[in-house]
């Protein structure tokens, strides 16, 4: 019994050791202080890829092998060309600069791309494109666009600028700006850089830029809320509508914080600064003071100053919405997913918006209302584009949580709830209100008559 189950037991080990798997000089990836720039989480790739790749040049080492930008390369060199034919220091200079700063660019790359990178060719594609960027924004800064090859053409400008901003397709921005201030420092290179993306000279940041993706997400200032739990219990802008919140466009109120460019567009970096304006106090006490259902049905009484001052609003800045908006935010986005887990506010932004975004109706209240801007043409698209945005993202805290508290307590309030349902069956267009106050009306007169011979007998 006992050489029997000593067998059992050999046998089961040797089928142990056979499982066994046998993991040899495998060690976790190394993330250094200076990572910032990422390839995009295939999670968030997989909803849409296009917007995160390059249409017309590659940057840096993400798509530096793709055949595909073999054209833009000639122009690269161009400009390469231009550069240090003007400039009386040699290329050998501003690659010493590369070579000694090699570690450093190379820890601002995520391991899984720092690990694809040729020793041999780095310092060569660093130049090339960081030569390439610095002769692009001298030339828009100095306005030299009639006879330049990118500045020239509007499509291919756009699209250069587009492909700028890609989280895969970015320099380091130290790096561009010591081989910058090698050459000049006057003006400094933020200050090309804003004229270039924002055609302005006098922004101002207060946090220090890690890149061209990171200088568009700090154009957009954070919000005055401190950041708290997740949104929960989300109602669509038609639905807080029907309840009597009021929507407004807080562009006339913060015009000193939009600017225009020379061309004409403004630019508003308060984007993300969403509130809750309340009403008079009386209606916490006496909610059956809200007036919402009478300014639905008849919005000229809405220039009331008392009628107005009773209502609650939701403020929010207005919202430019065409052909660029969906590539920006996605890569703002990810970006925040990678490197701004806990201050994800451009998310949280776009999740906002996602939970007041249901279908073309609530598009189609906030164009009204003067609160999105739609470049697009059908508000089916945007919000589409809008619910797409918010697939996969992962939100840790809210800048909104306050926000959206307030909101779902303003519509499960009775008074407010009531008015929805009221509004929706009864008034939801003129003709159905037309026909609810021909019934009451109606109404009125039949129970008059009824009552006529009993009250008014003794008369």
């Amino acid at each position: 019994m006992a050489t029997g189950a000593t067998d059992t037991s050999q046998e089961k080990v040797l089928q142990r050791e056979d499982t066994i798997i046998d993991v040899t000089d495998v060690r976790d990836p190394k993330w250094a202080p200076e990572c910032c720039i990422y390839k995009v989480p295939k999670r968030l790739s997989k909803v849409k890829e296009q917007p995160y790749t390059p249409k017309l040049i590659s940057i840096g080492p993400v798509h530096h092998n793709n055949g595909e930008f073999k054209d833009m390369q000639m122009v690269k060199e161009r400009y390469f060309k231009a550069f240090f034919s003007r400039t009386c220091k040699g290329q050998k200079e501003f690659a010493c600069i590369i070579e000694k700063n090699k570690d450093k660019i190379c820890n601002c790359y995520a391991p899984e791309i720092s690990q694809c990178i040729e020793n041999e060719n780095f310092v060569k594609m660093v130049l090339l494109d960081s030569i390439f960027i610095i002769e692009l924004f001298m030339r828009s800064y100095r306005e030299e666009d009639e006879n330049d090859y990118i500045l020239s053409k509007s499509w291919l400008k756009d699209g250069i600028m587009q492909d700028l901003i890609l989280l895969e397709n970015q320099l380091p921005f130290f790096i561009l700006d010591k081989l910058y201030q090698h050459y000049t420092s006057n003006p400094t290179f933020l200050e090309l850089a804003c004229n270039y993306f924002f055609s302005s000279k006098e922004i101002r940041f207060e946090k220090v830029v890690k890149h061209f993706t990171d200088l568009q997400r700090n154009f957009f200032l954070p919000p005055n809320q401190k950041p708290g739990n997740p949104i929960v219990h989300r109602h669509s802008a038609t639905k807080l509508d029907m309840a009597g919140l009021i929507f407004q466009n807080r562009k006339g109120e913060m015009a000193g914080f939009i600017f225009r460019n020379r061309e004409g567009e403004e630019k508003n970096r308060h984007l993300l600064h969403v509130e809750i304006q309340k009403g008079n106090k009386l209606l916490e006490i006496f909610p059956c003071f809200n007036c919402s259902w009478l300014l639905h049905c008849l919005p000229c009484l809405k220039k009331i100053p008392f009628l107005e001052s009773m209502q609650t609003r939701l403020l929010i800045p207005h919202f430019v919405v065409d052909n660029k908006t969906e590539d920006l935010f996605r890569n703002l986005m990810a970006l925040e997913q990678c490197h701004y887990p806990k201050e994800a506010y451009i998310c949280n932004y776009i999740l906002l918006l996602d939970f007041l975004i249901n279908s073309k109706d609530d598009v189609e209240l906030l164009v009204e209302e003067g609160i999105i801007v739609n470049s697009l043409g059908s508000n089916k698209a945007v919000a589409d584009m809008v619910n797409k945005l918010g697939q996969e993202i992962v939100e840790e805290k809210s800048y909104y949580h306050d926000v959206a508290e307030d909101l779902n307590k303003y519509y499960r309030n009775w008074w407010n709830k009531n008015m929805e349902s009221l509004k929706t069956v009864y008034f939801r267009d003129i003709l159905r209100g037309t026909v609810t106050v021909v019934g009451v009306i109606v109404l009125l007169v039949t129970v008059m008559n009824f009552l006529r011979p009993f009250v008014f007998r003794h008369i």
